[in-house]
């Protein structure tokens, strides 16, 4: 049984229910804004699932080598280890506005400093990842197959309107990767993240550390010293994270936008999602699933906006064939131009000439970061990553501008400005 709290407010309980499931019930003394999810109203009576957590508790929970580390350390002691003794370990510091404790326990994150200029300065010949997971894994409470972890920059590393006593959690996001597995997946994603800035689109400050081994991205959902409500695509549609890949664009993403995305921020929201559409397409992002697109708020009862973007990377760079994570006109294929307009008129209610002037400049762009990452990578060690990536850049931009090439021109490079 854990306690669940909204912010610094203890909200209802968690339990669970039957022989796999689990309910939620309110506390008499919440309100309106203090929602868990904005798919789950307050009422008196309990909201359960028959199988496994509810969407919104299920959001965080670690994955991949991060949820392997929790579990190898705790699961012996335990006797066993369910989901909700997942949340146990990890829910003091999660990734919005929601965290779990014992029933009798108090909420303090008190999440270890780290310095963020250290890990982006230092060269390490030691195993970066297993380092932070030995202080950070019990910290975070974030999803995510590839390898990640939360942490708390050092006071005098954070920006004024970041600073504040009441905030004693993580405050960045720190990436990694295996190079027997996904080499140079930081470097990856520095260039996909820097590519939809550029292009407009709001994205987190992120840097990548001089040795390409880790990406750091401030928190998206931290602002004026208090942590947002935060929601991905998958609690929104009501499943869980293994459905994540389950669903087409049009209704998953740009239905549920019109639904959930307040009135005043909608037409906006539409074009951004649209607009986000169009890059992970022409990076060739096949991994754009329920969970890398989510919205953000100050309560449930405030106006609600898409989340900033995460998570973009160019997958075809490691999976030759990758296709689309989810469908578009019944189909994971990469979608020509005609389809791109339709998409845009008909879903994110854009004008054809709108349509046409974010694919061009989406193209510009792409044209213009695929310089900067081409020096990157030819003094990497794994250069070949770099050319597979902006060979798919230049069949994405094909695709979506009628035969369309980037030309890479020679850039000066130095490899020591990577700040985003």
């Amino acid at each position: 049984m854990l306690r669940v709290w909204v912010g610094s407010k203890p909200v209802g309980v968690l339990d669970r229910s039957g022989k796999r499931g689990s309910t939620f019930v309110y506390d008499l003394k919440a309100d309106g804004r203090d929602a868990v999810s904005l798919t789950m109203p307050k009422r008196t009576e309990s909201w359960n699932s028959e199988f496994g957590l509810l969407p919104i508790f299920d959001m965080n929970l670690p994955e991949g080598a991060l949820e392997g580390k929790i579990r190898t350390a705790f699961a012996k002691a335990l006797g066993r280890f369910d989901d909700i003794d997942l949340l146990a370990v990890v829910g003091r510091s999660q990734i919005g506005r929601i965290r779990f404790t014992g029933m009798e326990e108090e909420l303090v994150e008190d999440v270890p400093f780290r310095s963020i200029d250290d890990l982006l300065r230092a060269r390490r010949e030691g195993d970066l990842y297993n380092e932070l997971l030995e202080t950070y894994a019990v910290h975070s409470g974030i999803a995510g197959v590839q390898p990640k972890v939360l942490v708390r920059a050092r006071e005098d590393e954070q920006p004024d309107d970041r600073k504040s006593l009441s905030v004693r959690g993580a405050t960045h996001i720190v990436k990694m990767w295996d190079p027997h597995e996904y080499p140079e997946l930081a470097a990856n994603e520095f260039f996909c993240l820097m590519a939809a800035r550029e292009v407009g689109l709001d994205v987190p400050d992120f840097r990548l550390s001089e040795d390409g081994l880790a990406l750091v991205v401030e928190r998206f959902d931290l602002t004026d010293g208090l942590y947002l409500g935060y929601e991905d695509f998958c609690v929104l549609n009501g499943v869980t994270s293994k459905d994540k890949y389950n669903g087409g664009y049009e209704t998953k993403l740009f239905k549920r936008i019109k639904e959930f995305v307040s009135p005043e921020n909608a037409v906006g929201s539409l074009e951004v999602a649209f607009r986000l559409f169009v890059i992970n397409c022409a990076i060739r992002n096949g991994d754009a699933h329920l969970k890398n697109f989510g919205v953000v708020y100050k309560d449930a009862e405030s106006p609600v906006r898409l989340a900033p973007v995460y998570d973009l990377i160019t997958t075809r760079a490691y999976i030759k064939n990758d296709a689309m994570a989810l469908t578009l006109d019944g189909s994971t294929a990469w979608p020509d131009r005609k389809k791109l307009d339709r998409l845009g008129v008909t879903r994110a209610n854009l004008r054809p000439g709108r349509v046409a002037e974010i694919v061009e400049q989406t193209c510009d762009t792409l044209s213009d970061v695929s310089r900067r990452a081409k020096a990157y990578f030819e003094e990497s060690r794994f250069p070949q990553v770099g050319e597979r990536m902006l060979r798919e850049w230049q069949a994405g931009v094909g695709s979506l501008s009628e035969g369309r090439m980037i030309h890479l021109m020679e850039v000066p490079h130095e490899r020591a400005a990577q700040n985003s």
